[in-house]
């Protein structure tokens, strides 16, 4: 499961609130004088967002659509896997300006389910950002995977393609859980997709979700079981909630009571941590040396560039820090980003918005952030934010020195109270 860490609603160009999507690559009008002064430019990561499932779950509200082309064969059914390319590379090409002689330190691929496209394509889209972005040797690239999709050898390939990384959705290994969920892959799927991913990478990450509609603890007690006995470097892992526009939203299934929850969490923190995976943001949990790269860069108010339908940026200049959202239907976006627009949306943050966009990545993180970080990712003064610092300081959920904030046990547990402080008034 892929993480955007800011979701807005995308709009289309001609909209109401569409901003200056006619200038929105327009590298010179965004260089122009503003309200910032950033001294340096925070690290960069590549967003590649993938639209399209077998199925569309029911708890799921990303920008993910259901293919319904059907009846292809082959190694995918059917999805338009070369025009789609083709428009991702033209949104890179007319992106380029933006990120021109930056360094890309990692690259996520995300979705949708991206293990619905063939190797020989995710080879290809490689190829394509390797001819037109400077790559760090070290380039961390992630690429999301369904056991639902699984074939032997399948994920062998998308390592000699060159990912790196790979990120597996397997949620729960209860087959009525999955059922609940609407998964397409059962139990044993997901045990023999997380084998393969383990001995095609060197790292890999398995996603668990928790508090699942009729879940009681022993059950979370066997997913864990089952989760740990693959030994896992990286797991991530989420709590079902109801969003809004979801299948669950109109029809609410009965999940386990907060409190409930709460020990569920509790639980996995410990046993994980028994295993030597230590908790270093909210819902991750990794070995020493595998910790996300690209999530920590979101985390840590890095730059992104999105591209692919719906994707998110976020960019900064040396006196503004802009947000770009790309068109969220995927037919309309291919149409747009071969074009040449394929920006639905570009605004700058508004000043008064920056620590409250900062605290809500920064606060995620169980180390926090410096208080030098701060300023340097923002161009704002400690002192703009020292009133809700104080303020959660006093109710237990931060604590700081004179270098660094974190949130305390108290403060990751009730993450949401916490971030709400630094909104602006």
């Amino acid at each position: 499961m892929s993480i955007p860490i800011q979701r807005l609603d995308a709009v289309e160009p001609g909209t109401d609130g569409a901003g200056d999507v006619a200038r929105a690559n327009d590298v010179l009008h965004h260089m122009r004088p503003g309200p910032l002064q950033l001294a340096a430019l925070p690290p960069l990561s590549l967003y590649v967002h993938l639209p399209w499932c077998l199925r569309k779950c029911p708890y799921c509200d990303f920008n993910s659509h259901e293919w319904r082309g059907g009846g292809g064969g082959g190694d995918t059914p059917s999805i338009p896997e070369s025009r789609y390319l083709d428009a991702l590379v033209a949104d890179l090409d007319a992106a380029l300006p933006l990120v021109w002689g930056r360094t890309v330190h990692t690259i996520f691929i995300g979705g949708g389910t991206p293990s619905l496209f063939s190797p020989a394509a995710i080879d290809r889209l490689l190829g394509d950002l390797r001819a037109r972005l400077k790559l760090a040797p070290d380039c961390e690239i992630t690429l999301e995977a369904n056991p639902g999709t699984f074939e032997r050898d399948r994920f062998r390939a998308y390592r000699a393609a060159g990912v790196t990384r790979l990120s597996v959705g397997v949620q729960s290994f209860n087959d009525e859980h999955l059922k609940a969920l609407g998964r397409v892959h059962d139990g044993a799927q997901a045990i023999a997709a997380v084998e393969e991913a383990a001995s095609a990478f060197d790292t890999f990450n398995l996603d668990l979700m928790y508090a699942l509609p009729g879940q009681t603890p022993a059950q979370l007690e066997a997913d864990l079981d089952q989760a740990l006995a693959l030994a896992p470097p990286h797991l991530s892992v989420y709590h079902l909630t109801i969003e809004p526009n979801t299948y669950f939203a109109k029809f609410p299934p009965v999940v386990p009571e907060d409190d409930t929850a709460y020990d569920m969490l509790d639980r996995i923190t410990e046993r994980t941590g028994a295993r030597g995976l230590s908790r270093y943001e909210v819902s991750a949990y990794a070995r020493d040396g595998h910790r996300c790269a690209h999530n920590l860069n979101y985390w840590q108010f890095g730059d992104y560039l999105g591209i692919g339908a719906g994707a998110h940026s976020k960019l900064s200049f040396a006196h503004r820090v802009l947000r770009q959202v790309r068109m969220r239907d995927p037919v309309r976006y291919m149409d747009g980003a071969l074009a040449g627009a394929a920006v639905a949306r570009s605004d700058d943050v508004a000043l008064a918005d920056l620590p409250f966009e900062f605290m809500l990545n920064a606060l995620r993180l169980k180390d926090g952030f410096t208080l030098a970080q701060f300023g340097e990712r923002t161009g704002l003064s400690i002192a703009s934010i020292q009133r809700p610092l104080e303020e959660a300081e006093r109710k237990g959920l931060l604590a700081r020195d004179l270098w660094h904030a974190w949130p305390t046990e108290r403060g990751l547990d009730f993450l949401n109270d916490l971030q709400a402080l630094f909104l602006s008034e």
